[in-house]
């Protein structure tokens, strides 16, 4: 009995024995493969990915029909025709000419695409923009 005892200690220390791969002082390189997400994303994949998380502006707007602001495609055909800066807009630095009259509604939205970087700017103008493709 003592001797099986003794084998089942043995056994479950070995079982649960951890290797360590610690390199004590030296750096791991990193050897995983490079997903999406470390890429450098194109300017309207970068967009896309904004509008759809970080910027939330799916929540109001679709790509062709109205839902609570305006679709992506009429966003896109305004700021055409009236050679208008998007990215200003989004900044806070000009006034709302798709529809004035939600403005309130976008107020709060514009609050955090503010605090977005000129290049998070221009790739959701450059995903808004790719609408009319």
């Amino acid at each position: 009995m003592k001797k099986l005892a003794f084998l089942a200690v043995i056994a479950f220390a070995f079982a649960c024995k951890k290797e360590s791969n610690e390199s004590f002082g030296k750096k791991e390189q990193n050897t995983t493969t490079v997903t999406k997400e470390d890429k450098e994303l194109a300017p309207e994949e970068l967009g896309k990915v904004i509008f759809e998380s970080k910027g939330n502006c799916i929540s109001c707007h679709k790509t062709d029909e109205k839902l609570i602001g305006p679709s992506l495609k009429e966003i896109a055909k305004i700021y055409k025709e009236k050679n208008a800066n998007m990215v200003s807009f989004l900044k806070g630095e000009s006034e709302a000419i798709v529809d004035p009259s939600q403005f309130a509604v976008m107020q709060a939205n514009l609050e955090l695409t503010k605090t977005f970087t000129d290049k998070e700017l221009q790739g959701l103008e450059a995903y808004i923009n790719s609408s009319l493709k």
